[in-house]
């Protein structure tokens, strides 16, 4: 599924996040940046120590990384040359902010890979996890936080949506096809 928008094309696809072949890809992290399970656990495994390393150099900087905000390290080895790192909420029933919180996972990567001229991008769908955000609500705030950045002027050539399982990727194709 692919539409354009503002000159970028937004795309879903099923599959494994750790084969993209974008010029960077989103890792939904945990706070540590130490790698885990899921998504985080699978590109840490693939990307091999480099990403690790310099994680652990970020974290020793800035402390880790809180929920809503990036920070962005080398692919190792992927064939994306760069990861994002950012940490989405965990579901608590979307009484403490959780939509605002997950929308800020896109917008700081986002941001992030717009100031290192980085024009095609692969996210995950964050917090659908262990976090136990709702994969229909998540899929809609994805969606309208990307959509939001692809409304004003921006850089980017290529945006994904790469859905692990089958029941998040009809998600977004009906939503990205309803844009």
């Amino acid at each position: 599924m692919e539409k354009t928008l503002n000159g970028a094309k937004l795309e879903v696809v099923q599959g494994d996040i750790t084969q993209s072949a974008m010029a960077c890809i989103v890792n939904a992290a945990n706070s540590s940046l130490l790698g885990g399970g899921g998504v985080d656990g699978a590109i840490h495994r693939a990307g091999g120590r480099r990403i690790l390393d310099e994680c652990v150099r970020i974290r020793s900087e800035r402390g880790g990384c809180p929920v809503g905000e990036a920070v962005i390290t080398t692919g190792g080895n992927l064939k994306a040359k760069h990861v994002i790192h950012t940490v989405g909420p965990v579901w608590n029933g979307g009484k403490k902010g959780e939509a605002e919180k997950l929308g800020n996972c896109y917008r700081s990567a986002l941001r992030l890979a717009e100031q290192h001229g980085i024009a095609s991008i692969s996210f995950p769908n964050i917090s659908t996890g262990i976090y136990g955000y709702p994969k229909d609500e998540a899929a809609e705030v994805a969606i309208g936080a990307v959509t939001g950045v692809l409304a004003r002027k921006h850089g980017f050539e290529r945006i994904q949506f790469v859905c692990f399982d089958f029941e998040n990727y009809d998600l977004y194709v009906e939503r990205v096809g309803e844009l």
